[in-house]
């Protein structure tokens, strides 16, 4: 898993033998998942973990904080209840996201033609400042998230981008609040599991 830290940061690998060093590109959407611990109950409300304190460290242990801090969304999915599947409560459906998506895309395009990007995802720090710019109560948010949360530098440049996705994803021009505090949240698992 450690090895994909260089590759998800730099957007290349390198693959080294004794005659040759070569390097590809590399450019990919990484996606995973994994329980908590290896009964998979640690943090449940619903049922007891079963696991020791040294068998959920040696568990969460195996992936490292600086693999972690190279993910932008980090979220915990907790089991569905019953009674929320059987809600009559009008959901957003696949066409529904897939049309939100596909606009926010457009937006990104259009806003990136000068910059040979194509997404929120590939703004580099210098980027970052010129696009995602926040207000003062976004700066007071994202202070408090990071002296509360101990997050790194690599964070805040992630958290921005998330933001300017979820405000793009809502049509809007500009970062708000809400979208810095919800992109703050996809952040927070890191140090609830894996402590400092």
């Amino acid at each position: 898993m450690e090895v994909l830290r260089g590759p998800i940061e730099d957007k290349v690998v390198t693959i080294s033998r004794i005659n040759a060093s070569l390097t590809y590109p590399c450019n990919f959407m990484f996606v995973a998942s994994m329980n908590p611990c290896p009964c998979g109950f640690y943090g449940s409300q619903e049922k007891e973990c079963t696991c020791s304190p040294s068998s959920i460290s040696k568990y969460i242990g195996k992936i490292s904080g600086p693999l972690l801090d190279r993910i932008d969304i980090q979220v915990e999915v907790t089991p569905v209840k019953y009674q929320k599947l059987e809600e009559s409560k009008k959901i957003e459906t696949s066409q529904e996201i897939r049309n939100r998506v596909n606009m926010a895309r457009k937006l990104q395009q259009e806003r990136y033609k000068e910059e040979s990007i194509y997404t929120n995802s590939q703004l580099t720090p210098k980027l970052i400042e010129r696009y995602c710019k926040i207000d003062e109560k976004g700066k007071e948010i994202l202070e408090l998230a990071f002296n509360k949360l101990g997050l790194s530098a690599r964070a805040y440049g992630r958290i921005l981008k998330v933001a300017r996705t979820i405000a793009d994803l809502e049509n809007s021009d500009n970062i708000q609040t809400n979208h810095i505090a919800e992109a703050i949240q996809y952040r927070s698992l890191d140090k609830k599991y894996w402590k400092n």
